[in-house]
């Protein structure tokens, strides 16, 4: 009897004690999370790139200096009354922590772009996200009709958010497993327990808060990826629990083996997720070591729920798992079965069992099992025709341009796109993103200042140039420049590479709002490939100790990055080619956001891995019992078909409804994540992985010192797991 039995056993044998210690679970530790939970904080410091020491000048030299900004725009149809434009600047000098404003009116007198700078970080928990200050302070301006936007820095950390994902996608996650299960209580259950678990990792989250800063779009991505692993946790314990009942076990013998057997998978799928998110901490951002953090806690709360809350659940359901008219059927009399069966009476037709695949063709045989034989009979031909539908979806990734996320990319309607349209129409594209040059008056003399301010100023990149100013000690000169060109131009990063290599002498940087965003960038280009590699291998191995197997992790890996690979290319078709992009409340074609490529990695490896982990724990445990190598496969596919369908299309309805939220990125991690799902449970679970598998018979399970032999295992003499784990304990 395993760990895994035991923990099933006990759970269901006391179902209302464990309801109860998960109610005293989460009270606990939303109790926690409320009373010592910490304030959500971006973490907008890059160490070691060229602009973040340029910034740490500027904040050792000018007191308050270097500190969060923003900009507030007044526009109207005519010239701006001088006197209202004068008393927002003064309005806004007296907010807490404002250091100064600068004003700056339009040539044509109808805008007015005020540039506040803050003595504090954005991190700050006063201004973080925070805008109602700069509300108030343009009252006047409202008051007398004028068009009031807020843009820059910290109005772009205010939360884009709404909710509408999350409830989008439960609300076709338990029409689906309605649909599936056909029962409403076997549909709930699944939910509930990933909502439960949800809430725990959850308050983990804000409790993580507390000592490290945590971005407030990880608890999003965190609540994404926990909603779509943990309904699948459950619905995998759950079917495998409703299997059992239809054999004939008792809702706690069925709980207990269910959480033998699955949770296994689960285990095996939950911990390549967590070993993938650990991957973002090579990321070399602080920013995303909290959103690998975060997410491994709504991982760890689900897995925990499923575990030993479903099996709770469901010994408290008994047989109302089963769908009505098979309830029915068990509990009519003999004499009334014996009537039925000799059509004297009529009853309604059984309904198929969904998830397990028994539907298809007359024989019985489940869909899945027949199309996997057509598969294993071309399984060249199949095989070339997923790789060429893959790899033709992930060729435009080869021309991905990545730029941090600004108000030029924010949905239309919103005040931070507003102002960015007003002041690129008003002052320029380069008003949205200005350079602040840093001169080291220890290695430059005041002539060398002048100098260089003269020829960067002549420069035909440039549209604006500010007079230099010399800080209180001495040490630095500083000014800043605006570029004729948008931030997220690529002609501007062009522009600042230029600048720094051909340009600016030694004891002079570039730093400020593009430069940061560019080395943020090209840092993020260049850690992927670090943690592709770290990722890759450590999954590679942790596949080989569960499956004894070297080629199929191998295979697993290669068929992972052909999937992320297309997701890749679809979102640049989407986004930066515009294919498509209305449909997601995107106006205009825009750059893939830097920050999305590593993170959708890291999920994403995971995630596909957990189909990968079903479906080879079935064909394992086929092959372990008759050594048959292509039949297992051809089995192993008609028994997890189904479940992965289901579960699968729960996970990208999910993945969909959080595309649906107003913030870019997040619609760009929701589109990439559904995609890759999508392509994982179709084409490469039920063509490619069967195709590769058929072709190479035993070796698929080749290991180091072990034949090929695969005699039968007999079934535990215990009977506590008549279906037998296919991933080694």
């Amino acid at each position: 009897m395993n760990t895994l039995h035991r923990v099933g056993a006990a759970t269901a044998a006391h179902p209302w004690r464990t309801v109860a210690a998960w109610l005293l679970l989460l009270l606990t530790l939303g109790g926690l999370s409320a009373a010592f939970g910490g304030d959500l904080h971006e973490d907008w410091n890059v160490p070691g790139t060229r602009a973040q020491a340029g910034i740490d000048t500027v904040r050792d030299h000018f007191p308050g200096a270097g500190g969060a900004t923003a900009q507030v725009v007044l526009h109207d149809d005519g010239p701006l009354d001088a006197a209202v434009v004068e008393d927002v600047t003064d309005r806004l000098t007296a907010t807490e922590h404002v250091a100064s404003v600068s004003p700056r009116i339009s040539d044509d007198g109808d805008t007015a772009l005020l540039y506040v700078r803050y003595a504090v970080e954005s991190t700050h928990p006063d201004v973080l996200g925070v805008t109602e200050p700069l509300t108030r302070a343009a009252e006047p301006a409202a008051a007398a009709g004028y068009q009031v936007e807020l843009g820059g820095e910290v109005p772009s950390t205010a939360d884009e958010i709404d909710g509408r994902g999350e409830l989008i996608g439960i609300g076709v996650a338990l029409v689906l497993l309605v649909l599936a299960f056909g029962s409403v209580v076997a549909a709930g259950l699944p939910i509930a327990t990933a909502l439960g678990g949800l809430v725990a990792g959850s308050s983990g989250v804000m409790l993580l808060a507390a000592v490290t800063d945590v971005s407030p779009t990880a608890p999003t991505v965190a609540t994404m990826v926990g909603l779509g692993v943990g309904i699948d946790y459950a619905l995998l314990i759950v079917t495998r629990h409703v299997a059992r009942l239809r054999a004939g076990d008792t809702p706690r013998q069925a709980a207990a083996t269910a959480t033998a057997v699955a949770g296994r998978s689960v285990l095996g799928a939950g911990l390549t997720v967590l070993v993938s998110l650990m991957g973002l901490r090579l990321a070399g951002l602080p920013t995303f070591s909290t959103f690998g953090f975060a997410t491994a806690l709504a991982v760890i709360g689900v897995m925990a729920a499923a575990l030993t809350l479903v099996p709770a659940l469901c010994a408290l359901a008994g047989r109302r798992l089963l769908p009505r008219a098979v309830r029915r059927e068990a509990s009519e009399s003999p004499v009334d079965r014996g009537f039925r069966r000799l059509g004297a009476v009529a009853t309604p037709a059984k309904r198929p069992n969904h998830l397990s695949g028994v539907t298809g063709g007359a024989d019985g045989e489940p869909l899945a099992g027949r199309w996997a034989r057509v598969v294993a009979r071309r399984p060249v031909v199949w095989g070339s025709l997923a790789l060429v539908l893959l790899v033709a979806l992930g060729a435009p990734a080869l021309g991905m341009r990545t730029w941090p996320q600004d108000g030029g990319s924010d949905p239309v309607g919103s005040t931070t796109r507003a102002a960015y349209d007003l002041v690129s129409a008003e002052f320029g594209e380069g008003a949205n993103g200005p350079i602040t040059l840093v001169a080291d008056l220890d290695e430059l003399s005041a002539a060398d200042v002048e100098a260089v301010h003269a020829e960067v100023d002549a420069l035909p990149e440039v549209a604006v140039s500010t007079p230099a100013t010399t800080s209180p000690d001495g040490a630095i000169a500083i000014w800043d420049i605006e570029p004729t060109t948008a931030p997220a131009d690529e002609a501007t990063s062009a522009f600042v590479d230029d600048l720094r290599a051909d340009v600016l002498p030694d004891g002079v940087e570039a730093t400020g709002y593009t430069p940061i965003l560019g080395d943020i960038s090209d840092m993020l280009t260049e850690r992927l490939w670090l943690v592709v590699g770290f990722v890759v291998a450590v999954s590679v191995v942790l596949l080989m100790i569960l499956f004894r197997s070297v080629v199929v992790p191998v295979k697993a890996a290669a068929m992972n990055l052909l999937s992320i690979a297309a997701a890749y290319g679809v979102l640049v078709l989407v986004f930066q080619h515009g294919y498509g992009a209305g449909l997601l409340g995107v106006d205009h074609a825009i750059p893939v956001s830097s920050w999305v490529p590593i993170l959708l990695f890291a999920v994403l490896f995971g995630l596909s891995m957990d189909y990968e982990v079903f479906l080879l724990s079935a064909i394992r445990d086929d092959w372990l019992d008759t050594g048959d190598a292509t039949g297992s496969v051809v089995r192993g596919l008609a028994s997890t078909g189904r479940v992965i369908s289901v579960a699968a299309a729960i996970m990208v309805a999910v993945f969909l409804g959080f595309a649906t939220e107003s913030g870019v990125v997040v619609k760009m991690i929701g589109v990439g994540l559904a995609v890759a799902v999508a392509l994982d449970a179709t084409v490469v679970r039920m063509v490619l992985v069967p195709a590769t598998m058929t072709l190479l018979g035993r070796w698929n399970w080749w290991f180091p010192g072990r034949t090929f032999h695969a005699p039968a295992v007999p079934t535990p003499a215990d009977g506590t797991d008549p279906d037998r784990a296919a991933v080694p304990a």
